[in-house]
């Protein structure tokens, strides 16, 4: 049976999943692990299909990463329907289940947050639950992020949000809340299934950022125990 996947969604759009994503292929794959690295569904521009290119080094093609991309940059499902097309759950599990017969690890990144429309009657929360994919939320770290979590890991079932893990990123500029958000989140989520990411300045070199300590210890804690599977064979 191949293994579950991790799907990366989060509180919103811009709030940093690509580049989480795309370190933690990157990672997974220097230690020799055969990671897959997918945005199904997006529209608007395509660097984030290609930043996750970039973490694979050639093991995909943009489209077999991003197989479903449309130009308007709105909701995926409202770009689609203006160039006429529609993509269901079925089509997205369909690629999805094909990637996993040929990588240990699948990495999914979802567009916008967790309820956002990726196509006719299908959001994250529902390819999560059909996968049952291990949930990790990329959030950033400022005014209105608890709220904002706390809404998002409710969205959840409760099987996955016992297993869903929660990545607070800095932001360039900490607002007044920076410094309390993680130690008020852990009175409704457990603090031992969150943590800090730094602040990345664009553009990103994936190989200079994972020599970031901080960067480095959120990637390889968010890999569970694939690294040390790894170190072990």
């Amino acid at each position: 049976m191949p293994h579950a996947p991790f799907f990366i969604t989060g509180t919103g759009t811009g709030v940093g999943k690509t580049l989480v994503t795309a370190l933690l292929a990157a990672r997974l794959r220097a230690s020799g692990v055969r990671v897959a690295a997918l945005k199904p569904v997006s529209s608007g521009g395509r660097a984030d299909a290609e930043l996750l290119a970039t973490a694979l080094a050639g093991d995909l093609t943009l489209d077999e990463i991003n197989p479903w991309h449309f130009r308007a940059p709105i909701a995926p499902v409202l770009a689609a329907r203006r160039e006429g097309m529609t993509v269901t759950r079925s089509q997205i599990m369909t690629h999805v289940r094909a990637m996993q017969r040929r990588f240990a690890v699948v990495l999914i990144e979802g567009a916008g947050g967790l309820l956002s429309p990726l196509g006719e009657g299908v959001d994250s929360r529902d390819l999560i639950t059909a996968l049952r994919a291990t949930s990790i939320i990329v959030a950033p770290n400022r005014l209105g992020v608890v709220n904002e979590l706390r809404l998002t890991l409710a969205a959840l079932p409760p099987s996955v949000r016992q297993r869903a893990k929660v990545v607070l990123v800095d932001q360039e500029l900490p607002d007044a809340s920076a410094r309390g958000n993680a130690g008020l989140l852990a009175e409704y989520f457990s603090a031992d299934r969150t943590i800090p990411f730094p602040w990345l300045r664009n553009p990103i070199n994936l190989t200079t950022a994972l020599k970031n300590q901080r960067v480095r210890k959120a990637v390889d804690w968010m890999a569970e125990g694939w690294l040390l599977a790894t170190a072990q064979d």
